[in-house]
């Protein structure tokens, strides 16, 4: 399923990567494309978007409501 976030706070190369690599640990074969210009997260994934929102906001980033 995929699955759009509105992610605030990832300002470069690396917080994109870290987002990335947050929803990976959840799920392993998730496909993650991280725009932090839009602050925007796209993930296919089977993972509920609660969880996966879940592990953004671990990784210490903020997920607007949608």
């Amino acid at each position: 399923m995929n699955q759009t976030f509105t992610v605030t706070g990832m300002t470069c190369g690396h917080c994109e990567k870290a987002v990335a690599r947050a929803i990976k640990q959840l799920d392993p074969q998730a496909e993650v494309k991280a725009d932090r210009t839009q602050n925007l997260v796209q993930v296919e994934s089977s993972q509920p978007r609660a969880a996966l929102a879940q592990a953004i906001s671990d990784e210490g980033y903020g997920v607007a409501a949608d």
